[in-house]
């Protein structure tokens, strides 16, 4: 049977919509849970706000960066794209490798965890005595374990795969309206928190030391809430994935980048405030890991009603942070598919809708065999360092795309050249070390993930330069 090749992916984003992206990327269960890890660390409400705002600050600078490369080179795949522009198709096949393996499918993993977890315990479902519960595969997995939770995982990620296969204007328009909710809900949240009566700014003067047994001296404590900060942060740069997809990409595209970031910035420095306001730090430390923060603390201002509120606004929150990820994360491996370096037919669209369908059900299958892996956390977690390898190339990469293109004025030139760009360079460079440092072993299971790929490269890169070869002898 002939193939089809006359679909296309459909230009079906616009400028708010492409904001939406951004922010529905970022705001999932993080911001609602971290205050208690941080403040555990740090002691101080100050210090906290200090991390979150340092952590904002420093993304949006990225984003800032990452803008004028996107306003140059709106293609699907977004970094992969960039990277393959800037530095060859080596290097942005270790990114799409390490995206679609570890970094998108593992975050689809965990975020959709989160709303699992949550939709469970708010509806107070049963907990099943499954036969065979601590059946236990090597390296610790059991995937039997907490069956009931991980099938509501299964079935979200099912089930934004399939509305994302039907087009992309039904996800993005689900991200549009769910985003615009939680940003109401957390304003909402916030202003009844700032105007009760036991909000009382002088809780934001109280600190108590650290408990001796996370006391290893100040810069480690401040980095390790850093650290979760940004895990808050992340997802900014998703937009960019759907770059063909997006109208008017070239000014859409940046300005989706620093509304969003900066959006999302104000909203976790906002909501953190109110938390840090209403109930005393050391309250807060308290708070088990086993709960979410935020719940915790809106049950002490206002009852099981505000505590209702907030695990409602956390279920919205990851299921539009799932949603947003499962719509733009397939386009990387789609990419690859396309040049000849991944599985081949992954590139292959549905001749109606204009979607990746296949690049779809490809992540889908992965999410969930993370999630029934129970790894999906200390994925994360190992190669939440990786990520920012690839971000600091990213804004290197301006210096990069600038002498290669003497002459050439980008659509958007990101403010502060080079200062800015070179302030996240070194940045990213010192977290990358200091990520090192702290987890040699995780680094290093990290840093072997990403090179089981290299056979895959080195196997469908000659397959790519054959095909080619033999193309152009047919001339």
């Amino acid at each position: 049977m002939k193939k089809n090749t006359s679909a296309t992916l459909v230009q079906g984003i616009g400028t708010f919509g492409a904001i939406a992206l951004v922010f529905g990327s970022m705001i999932g269960s993080g911001a609602f849970k971290k205050v208690s890890v941080m403040s555990q660390h740090l002691g101080s409400p100050g210090w906290v706000m200090l991390a979150w705002a340092l952590a904002g600050g420093i993304t949006l600078i990225g984003a800032l960066s990452n803008a004028e490369v996107a306003s140059q080179i709106a293609a699907s795949g977004g970094q992969y794209q960039y990277f393959k522009r800037m530095y060859g198709k080596a290097f942005a096949f270790m990114y799409g490798w390490t995206s679609v393996a570890v970094i998108q499918t593992a975050t689809i993993a965990a975020v959709a965890y989160v709303f699992g977890q949550s939709l469970h315990q708010w509806l107070q479902l049963p907990n099943w005595e499954v036969p065979g519960a601590a059946f236990s595969l090597p390296f610790g997995i059991q995937p039997l374990n907490d069956l009931p939770v991980k099938l509501l995982t299964a079935g979200l990620i099912v089930a934004l795969t399939l509305i994302n296969a039907l087009g992309v204007r039904i996800g993005g328009s689900i991200t549009t309206l769910m985003g615009s909710a939680v940003v109401l809900c957390i304003l909402l949240i916030s202003a009844v928190g700032l105007s009760s009566p036991m909000a009382d700014p002088s809780l934001l003067t109280h600190s108590i030391p650290p408990s001796p047994e996370t006391d290893s001296g100040f810069l480690p404590l401040f980095f390790a809430a850093l650290m979760a900060a940004f895990w808050a942060y992340e997802g900014w740069n998703n937009v960019g994935f759907v770059g063909e997809e997006i109208k008017n990409p070239e000014r859409s595209i940046p300005r989706a980048l620093i509304l969003g970031v900066g959006l999302v910035m104000a909203l976790y420095l906002l909501l953190n405030l109110t938390f840090l306001m209403v109930m005393p730090v050391d309250q807060i430390q308290g708070i088990s890991d086993q709960e979410v923060a935020g719940i915790s603390i809106m049950r002490y201002l206002g009852g099981e009603t505000w505590a209702s509120v907030v695990a409602v606004l956390i279920l919205v929150s990851t299921f539009n942070a799932t949603n947003t990820t499962v719509l733009t994360a397939p386009r990387v491996c789609f990419a690859m598919a396309r040049d000849g370096l991944f599985f081949p037919g992954i590139e292959r669209l549905h001749p109606k809708r204009g979607t990746p369908v296949r690049a779809l059900i490809l992540q889908g299958f992965w999410a969930i065999v993370l999630v029934f892996s129970g790894s999906f956390d200390p994925l994360t977690d190992m190669l939440i360092f990786a990520a920012f390898i690839f971000y600091g190339m990213g804004a290197f990469g301006v210096f990069v795309l600038r002498k290669k293109q003497p002459g050439i004025k980008p659509p958007f030139s990101v403010p502060g050249y080079p200062v800015l760009p070179a302030i996240f360079v070194v940045f990213s460079a010192a977290l990358v070390a200091l990520s090192i440092w702290n987890n040699p072993k995780g680094s290093a299971a990290g840093l072997g993930l990403m090179a089981l790929g290299l056979p895959f490269y080195w196997i469908w890169n000659q397959r790519s330069t054959g095909n080619g070869a033999r193309h152009n002898n047919l001339k």
